[in-house]
């Protein structure tokens, strides 16, 4: 699969309805399940909402990245300035473009956001420890266990419906070279 005619751009409200399909598609149930980023076997419920999606997409120091092929959403992600880091997450990618490229793309593309546009020095998300096919997997993009835990949202049902009572975040952080002086 060719990953070079994807284009990216920023989300607007009327891409809220695609954005939360596709998280919800690459996340949760048995579509998730196609791909590998699935938390169906950790988390029920939903993955985020229309409400919760709008509002990153209101908020004036972050965007919701949409990556489009043809004019078809295939990935999304939220990135954030926070200061001199940036912060990614909410990272979707449909199921059956995964293992293609477009993961690896979508990510370089929030990083550069996040050194060229906002000049952050680093960027940093949070993974649920049980993923460590997916904490391998952005660690061979650079980013690395930092050992700073966040506690998992329990009671909270935006957040999922948790199948386990083990679940908590890790910071991973990746060094962004070539931030502008």
């Amino acid at each position: 699969m060719t990953t070079t005619n994807l284009a990216f751009r920023t989300a607007g409200p009327a891409d809220v309805a695609a954005v939360v399909a596709l998280v919800e598609s690459a996340y949760r149930g048995d579509s998730g399940r196609r791909g590998w980023t699935t938390e169906s076997d950790l988390l029920d419920g939903r993955r985020t909402d229309a409400a919760g999606v709008a509002q990153i997409i209101a908020q004036p120091h972050g965007r919701i990245l949409l990556a489009e092929r043809d004019g078809r959403l295939l990935a999304s992600c939220h990135v954030e300035r926070q200061g001199e880091v940036g912060y990614f997450g909410m990272f979707a990618v449909d199921p059956a473009q995964q293992n293609g490229g477009v993961g690896k793309r979508v990510l370089a593309e929030a990083e550069r956001i996040a050194r060229e546009e906002w000049g952050c020095r680093a960027m940093e998300m949070t993974v649920i420890v049980q993923r460590e096919e997916l904490i391998a997997w952005y660690g061979r993009r650079g980013y690395r266990r930092t050992g700073v835990f966040k506690p998992f949202p329990y009671g909270d049902e935006r957040f999922g419906i948790p199948r386990r009572d083990d679940l908590r975040f890790e910071v991973l952080a990746k060094e962004l070279a070539g931030v502008p002086a």
